[in-house]
C-alpha cells in the first residue's frame, strides 16, 4: 500500500535515475503524523517498526530494481542476439520443429531445458549444459554444423550464468506474435464472414422466382428428387408435375419432398461419409459397436426436424455434458465413437491405444467441422497450413477426459440375468480353451476350435445399448506437445485452447479444472463470429446440389486448399445460414428453386448417381423397397469367401427377416472390414476416414456387377414380375410402363420398336436388366 503519491525517480549512489516503486513526496509529512497520532505511546512505537521497514524494503526494492536492469541490459545486448541468430531456427517456436524439447525463446524454457535437462544452472556455469555444448565440451556441441562461437561470445555466456541468467522474456511468444500467422490470418477462410450486399449476390442464385426453368419438367423433376430424397419420382408424380400449369408448381414439388421422411435418409449419406460413420472399429478384429446405429438415426431424424446445425453440432461434441439424461444428446455423442480403435489382445499397451483414440477424434473434428487438416500438426509444426503442433494437442485436450460409456437400456433384472447367462456361456468357453491348450492330438485340438467358435456364437446377444461418451476426470490424459507424436515423447504441458490462427492473442488456454471441456470446444465452434464452421456446412450443401462445392476441397479450407469459386455467393449464404437460426432446409430449398439449379447450369456433365440411390432405385422402381425406417442395421446376404475372411466370421449374422433386405441402403450396416460389393464397385467410401465428396469412377467391374451381380439379377426378376402383375403380357403397355417407372418418361418411337423386338427373343427379367444397365437410369442430368 502506498501512503502518498510515487515520485518519478529517485536517484541511487552512482547519480543515476532509477524508478522507485514506493516513495513519499513529504517524508516530514509522514513523521508529523505519527508524532501527533491520537492513540497510545506503545502502538506509535509498533507503528514506527513496521515504518521503517517499509523504508527499507523501498531502499532495497530500488536496488534491486536497478541490479535487474542492469542484467537485462546484459542479456538484451549480448545474449538475445546470439540466441536469435545461432539457436532459434531449432529452439522456438519458430522451428518446424523444436530439437531435443529445448525451447530458449522465453526464460521457462530456458530453466526447463529439454530432453536432457535444464539448459542452465542460474550462478553456476560449470554446471550448465547450454555453457559446455558451446564449449563444445564432450558430445555437446551447439551450434551444430556451424563454427564454434567466438571466445568473447562464450565468456558473455558465462557472464551471463554467473550473474544469475538475467532474462525479461517472462511471457512464451504466441502465435499472434509471428509473422507468418500474422500473414496466414489474410487468408479468405480465416478472415470473418461479411455479408455482400443484395447487388454482389449473383442473378442465378438470387433470381429465385423464374417462372420458366430452362430444363424440362421431366428432367428437374428426376434431378431434384433424387437430390432431395436420394429417390426416383413415380410415374404419377411426374404427371402430377407435368399437368401442373400454377406458377409455382416446382416450389410445391420442393416443398413436398422437403417435409418427406426420405428427406433425412438421403441428407444423412453425406453427413455420415464425412464423419466416416461405421458400426465397427476396424482393424484385426473390427469388432461391432453396440447400438452404433443410433447415430444414424439421430442423424436422419436431425435433418427431417431441421435441427439448427450449431445445436446438431453441439450435442454430437457435448451431448452428454450439455444434458447427461437425455438419451438423444447421449446418442449424438456417439459422434465420438465412430473411428478406427486399436482393441489389442494380450499384453496391450493401453496409453499408446489411448494415443490412438484421441488422435481420431481430434482429427475428425479439424477435417468434418473446421474444413482443415489438423492432422498434419500431430508430429511436427503443420508443414503448409498455420497450425502448430502445439495447437493441435491444445485442440486434443478439450477431449482429454472424454471416455467410452456404454448406456445399457435394460431393466435391473434384465440386466442380472444377461450377465449371469453370459458368465455361464464364458465359463464354459474357457474351460474348453484349457482343454485345447493340454490337447497333444492335431484333430482334437481342431474339434475343440470349432467348439470354442460354436460356444461364442451361442453368448446371449449384447442387451440394447447407448454406445456413448461421458467425462472421466479421474483418468484424465494429462495432455502434452508429443516429440514427433510418440506418447512416451513427452513435452511441454498444454491445457484447450482453440487454434491460434482463429483466434486473438488474449485467449487463454482453459484452466485444468474446467468440468465442460467440450461444451467450451462447441460454443466456440458455432459461434455467429467463427469463421469456417457455417462456410464449411453450406459448402456441402451446395456440393450436394451442383455436384462440386463452391470450395473443391471440401475438407481443406486452408491455404493449400481450393479458392472458392465465388467467395462473395459463399458468405452470402453462410451469414443467411447464421442469420436462419442455423437451419438447413431453408438453403437446400434456396439453391434448387435458384434459376442456376434449375437451367441446369452446374449440371452440363451428367452426375452418376452414388452407389445406395442405384440400389435403392432398382429396390423402388421394382416395387421390392422396404420404406421402414430406423432401428438396427441390417445384415445381408454376401459371399462366403469374404465372410470367411473376418477375424470373426460370426459376426456376419444375416438378419433374418428376409424383408428387411430391401430396405433403404442407409440402413445396411456399414461393416469396416466388410464392404458389399456392390458399394465398392460403385464408388463407396472405405469408412477409415472422412470422405468430403466421393469419386465416380468408370471401370469394367461395375458393368459386371450390374449385368451379372446377384442383386441387379434378383430385382430385374422382380421389376419383371411387377410389369407383369400391373400390365398383363401385352408388350406395349410393359414397356410403357416399365420406361415410366425406370427413367420417367415414356419410350420413344424407336424405343418401343426395339424394345418389342427384345422382348420376342428375351425374358422380361432381361429387359428390366437392361434398363437398370442404362445411362439414363443410372445418371441424372
Amino acid at each position: 500500500m502506498s501512503y502518498g503519491k510515487r515520485s518519478r525517480s529517485v536517484r541511487d549512489g552512482g547519480g543515476q535515475k532509477s524508478a522507485a516503486p514506493c516513495r513519499f513526496r513529504n517524508w516530514s509529512l509522514m513523521l508529523n503524523c505519527l508524532r501527533h497520532w491520537p492513540v497510545d505511546r506503545s502502538w506509535r512505537c509498533q507503528f514506527g517498526v513496521v515504518f521503517a521497514g517499509v523504508c527499507l524494503l523501498c531502499i532495497f526494492g530500488v536496488t534491486a530494481r536497478a541490479a535487474d536492469t542492469k542484467g537485462d541490459l546484459f542479456f538484451r545486448e549480448k545474449i538475445e542476439p546470439v540466441l536469435k541468430a545461432q539457436c532459434y531456427s531449432c529452439h522456438s517456436r519458430q522451428a518446424d520443429e523444436v530439437q531435443g524439447g529445448l525451447r530458449l525463446d522465453f526464460k521457462a524454457g530456458v530453466l526447463r531445458g529439454g530432453d536432457t535437462g535444464p539448459a542452465i544452472v542460474a550462478g553456476k556455469s560449470g554446471k550448465s549444459l547450454l555453457i559446455q555444448a558451446i564449449r563444445h565440451e564432450g558430445d555437446l556441441v551447439m551450434p551444430p554444423k556451424k563454427p564454434k562461437l567466438t571466445d568473447q561470445t562464450i565468456a558473455d555466456f558465462v557472464k551471463w550464468v554467473e550473474m544469475g541468467a538475467p532474462d525479461p522474456r517472462d511471457r512464451e511468444p504466441t502465435d499472434a506474435n509471428d509473422s507468418k500467422f500474422e500473414e496466414a490470418r489474410k487468408h479468405w477462410a480465416f478472415q470473418p464472414l461479411r455479408r455482400p450486399a443484395v447487388r454482389e449476390i449473383p442473378s442465378q442464385i438470387s433470381n429465385l422466382k423464374s417462372q420458366t426453368p430452362d430444363a424440362d419438367k421431366r428432367t428437374l423433376i428426376r434431378r431434384v428428387t433424387f437430390d432431395l430424397i436420394g429417390l426416383p419420382p413415380t410415374p404419377e408424380e411426374v404427371d402430377a408435375f407435368i399437368g401442373d400449369e400454377s406458377v409455382d408448381a416446382y416450389e410445391k414439388v420442393v416443398d413436398r419432398l422437403l417435409a418427406s421422411r426420405h428427406f433425412g435418409e438421403k441428407a444423412a449419406q453425406q453427413w455420415l461419409d464425412v464423419v466416416r460413420f461405421a458400426e465397427s472399429e476396424g482393424y484385426e478384429y473390427d469388432r461391432h459397436i453396440p447400438g452404433a446405429w443410433r447415430y444414424r438415426d439421430y442423424v436422419i431424424n436431425s435433418f427431417n426436424k431441421d435441427k439448427p446445425f450449431d445445436q446438431f453440432l453441439t450435442e454430437q461434441l457435448a451431448g452428454d455434458e450439455i444434458d447427461p439424461e437425455n438419451r438423444e444428446c447421449l446418442t449424438a455423442s456417439i459422434f465420438h465413437r465412430l473411428g478406427p480403435v486399436r482393441r489389442n489382445a494380450g499384453n496391450t499397451d493401453i496409453a499408446l491405444s489411448r494415443n490412438e483414440v484421441l488422435t481420431e477424434r481430434t482429427d475428425i473434428i479439424g477435417s468434418a467441422i473446421l474444413g482443415l487438416t489438423v492432422g498434419c500438426a500431430r508430429c511436427h509444426n503443420h508443414k503448409l497450413e498455420p497450425i502448430t503442433q502445439k495447437d493441435y494437442y491444445r485442440l486434443q485436450a478439450y477431449l482429454a477426459a472424454t471416455d467410452e460409456h456404454n448406456i445399457v437400456l435394460a431393466t435391473d433384472d434384465e440386466q442380472l440375468a444377461w450377465e449371469a447367462e453370459t458368465k455361464k456361456g464364458k465359463d464354459e468357453i474357457a474351460r474348453v480353451q484349457t482343454q485345447a491348450k493340454e490337447a497333444t492330438d492335431a484333430a482334437e485340438k481342431d474339434r475343440l476350435a470349432r467348439l470354442i467358435e460354436d460356444l461364442e456364437e451361442k453368448l446371449p446377444a449384447p442387451l440394447a445399448t447407448i454406445p456413448s461418451t461421458h467425462n472421466d476426470f479421474a483418468k484424465r490424459t494429462a495432455m502434452h506437445v508429443l516429440k514427433r507424436g510418440v506418447w512416451e515423447n513427452k513435452g511441454e504441458p498444454v491445457q484447450p485452447r482453440p487454434l491460434s490462427v482463429l483466434v486473438t492473442e488474449d485467449v487463454a488456454e482453459l484452466s485444468p479444472g474446467e468440468t465442460q471441456p467440450r461444451t467450451q470446444l462447441a460454443k466456440w465452434l458455432t459461434s455467429a463470429s467463427h469463421p469456417l464452421t457455417a462456410r464449411v456446412i453450406v459448402n456441402r450443401l451446395w456440393q450436394q446440389h451442383f455436384g462440386v462445392g463452391l470450395v473443391k476441397t471440401g475438407n481443406d479450407f486452408g491455404l493449400k486448399g481450393e479458392r472458392p469459386s465465388d467467395p462473395e455467393l459463399l458468405d452470402w449464404l453462410a451469414t443467411s445460414l447464421i442469420d436462419n437460426d442455423w437451419r438447413l432446409k431453408p438453403l437446400h430449398r434456396l439453391m434448387v428453386l435458384s434459376a442456376a439449379y434449375r437451367a441446369g447450369v452446374a449440371w452440363t456433365t451428367p452426375r452418376r448417381l452414388s452407389a445406395e440411390e442405384i440400389r435403392d432405385a432398382m429396390l423402388a422402381v421394382s416395387g421390392q423397397l422396404n420404406p421402414k425406417a430406423g432401428g438396427p442395421s441390417v445384415i445381408v446376404p454376401v459371399d462366403p469367401e469374404l465372410v470367411d475372411l473376418l477375424y470373426k466370421p460370426s459376426q456376419w449374422a444375416i438378419t433374418s427377416d428376409v424383408s428387411e433386405h430391401d430396405r433403404r441402403s442407409v440402413y445396411l450396416i456399414a461393416k469396416r472390414n466388410l464392404r458389399l460389393p456392390f458399394f465398392e464397385n460403385l464408388d463407396a467410401p472405405a469408412l477409415q476416414t472422412s470422405c468430403a465428396r466421393r469419386e465416380s469412377s468408370t471401370h469394367p467391374p461395375q458393368a459386371l456387377e450390374l449385368l451379372n451381380g446377384t442383386l441387379a439379377n434378383d430385382l430385374a426378376q422382380a421389376f419383371a414380375k411387377r410389369l407383369e402383375r400391373e400390365c398383363g403380357s401385352g408388350h406395349e403397355k410393359i414397356i410403357d410402363r416399365a420406361f415410366r417407372l425406370a427413367l420417367g418418361r415414356s419410350p420413344t418411337a424407336n424405343e418401343l420398336q426395339r424394345s418389342s423386338e427384345f422382348l420376342r427373343e428375351q425374358p422380361l427379367s432381361e429387359f428390366s436388366l437392361a434398363l437398370f444397365n442404362l445411362n439414363e437410369f443410372i445418371y441424372i442430368r
